[in-house]
């Protein structure tokens, strides 16, 4: 999987589990970049009834595989997550440090789910 680390987090708040998954291969082929990515996990992973504010909704981070390279495109990242207004998934671009330090963590994107008892 070339540009790809080819490793995904998740993080279950319900549980309090840390899992690191594989990043499908056919995915990284397909599905370009971290919107194409990160809306296909979404598209797989969050039911159509799910409610944006429930602990079904996941909240996606998605890098893509030219993050943290010298690239002049390469400061973004996604954050796809299912969107209260209107129920429909949401792509959000953003930058910052943040993607460089994933990506040489050695993870393309980060899943958060579940809820917490608490916020700490």
């Amino acid at each position: 999987m070339k540009g790809y680390m080819g490793k995904l987090l998740r993080v279950n708040l319900t549980e309090k589990s840390i899992e690191v998954e594989s990043l499908p291969e056919d995915y990284a082929r397909d599905f370009i970049g971290g919107s194409g990515l990160g809306v296909r996990l979404a598209y797989d992973e969050i039911p159509p009834e799910t409610e944006p504010l429930s602990p079904q909704n996941r909240l996606i981070f998605m890098t893509g595989p030219v993050t943290a390279t010298s690239l002049s495109t390469a400061g973004r990242y996604q954050v796809i997550f299912k969107l209260l207004l209107t129920g429909i998934l949401c792509d959000s671009s953003s930058g910052g440090h943040w993607r460089s330090a994933l990506r040489m963590a050695g993870y393309d994107g980060l899943i958060i789910e579940g809820a917490a008892t608490s916020p700490a």
